[in-house]
């Protein structure tokens, strides 16, 4: 079976699999044999059980009397919801007095939370979900006060970017990469593939990019389409889009791969309707149902699941770092693929990625609680 996967770059495999060096076969050479297996590597190493440690282990203690505010894009999203979880937990354990707002899913209804959030002058603010461009107008705002901003999924890299003093989020190429590679691998290199995204947020346009370049670069696979859909009206769309798209690719649609869980969410009645079998990928938050639906085999193989809960100590911590006056530690934890194989430990059970490294009992040590 002959499979060419051109510009796997070096980086990637770094980050994936988390090796010192690698065979120039594999890193440079786009006509290597070998390609596949190195492919099924990175897949591999995205299912490992993730029982280590890779975050900070030393930090500012516990600066003492902080009131924080976390501003939601949208509280009936899992992933945000799962995000402010881990804040409310690791705030309770620094702590700190919280206060939630929620946008209620719209850019006058972020605006408008963001407004009352300054208006309570807190110590901090933590973005949940939504792009810090959108509203640069109040983090302006906040940088004049002095009140420091973390985001969660505010920008499509980690880091000190768009006025905030750290962005918090898994590398959404390394996200969207293990996701469409885990489409190319499990196709044995034959996947035609429909990619979902939503050019509303930066972080969908790289996941989807990102994953478009994996499938081009597959030389039995095929791009059948990138379809641009809003994530905020799935509901409405997704049924008449899906049988839109059977309709124009038949069976040359074999799998879909999604920037988030969401899209499978409306997707799953008219393939049951049609008795059509996908195999549904998601470079997204890992919800709820999408855990069922890949416990139960049906709709949907794997989603590229972020630790919410963990993100959301991670947001407290990094705020911490910023009352210190310290750096940003920038922390990415290593890219999880949550699949059937995988599913009953790392938090599966209950239906999140929640990993058993042990991380309150880090942070805990690092702020002296």
């Amino acid at each position: 079976m002959a499979l060419t996967l051109k510009r796997l770059s070096a980086a990637m495999f770094v980050g994936a699999i988390g090796m010192a060096t690698l065979p120039l076969a594999l890193a440079a050479d786009s006509q290597a044999p070998d390609n596949l297996a190195a492919a099924t590597r990175i897949v591999d190493a995205a299912l490992a059980h993730q029982t280590q440690w890779t975050g900070p282990t030393t930090g500012p203690k516990a600066q003492s009397g902080k009131f924080i505010v976390y501003v939601a894009s949208d509280m009936k999203n899992d992933g945000v919801l799962g995000v402010y979880k881990g804040v409310k937990q690791a705030a309770k354990a620094i702590g700190w007095k919280l206060r939630v707002i929620d946008g209620r899913g719209t850019v006058s209804g972020r605006t408008s939370a963001l407004d009352q959030a300054l208006a309570l002058n807190p110590n901090g603010i933590i973005l949940g979900g939504f792009d810090a461009k959108e509203q640069a107008a109040d983090l302006q705002v906040a940088h004049k006060r002095g009140v420091p901003v973390v985001g969660w999924h505010a920008a499509p890299v980690a880091g000190p970017v768009n006025g905030m003093f750290d962005n918090i989020t898994t590398d959404a190429n390394k996200v969207a990469e293990v996701a469409a590679l885990y489409a190319v691998v499990k196709s044995h290199g034959h996947a035609g593939v429909v990619i979902f995204t939503d050019s509303a947020f930066s972080i969908a346009i790289a996941k989807s990019d990102a994953m478009a370049k994996v499938i081009k670069d597959c030389s039995g696979c095929k791009l059948l389409a990138v379809e641009d859909t809003p994530l905020a009206d799935t509901a409405n769309r997704i049924p008449t889009l899906t049988s839109s798209l059977l309709q124009r690719f038949g069976s040359s649609w074999t799998y879909s791969l999604g920037i988030n869980d969401l899209y499978y969410d409306f997707m799953v009645p008219t393939l049951a309707s049609t008795g059509t079998h996908l195999v549904n990928i998601s470079a997204g938050d890992g919800s709820v149902s999408a855990f069922d639906r890949i416990r139960t085999g049906k709709y949907q193989a794997a989603t590229v699941a972020e630790p919410l809960n963990l993100q959301g100590w991670e947001a407290v911590d990094e705020l911490n770092r910023a009352f210190a006056g310290d750096k940003p530690y920038v922390y990415s934890p290593p890219v999880h693929l949550v699949t059937s194989q995988n599913i009953m430990y790392d938090g599966g059970k209950h239906n999140v990625f929640d990993p058993d490294n042990g991380y309150r009992k880090e942070y805990r040590k690092i702020w002296g609680q």
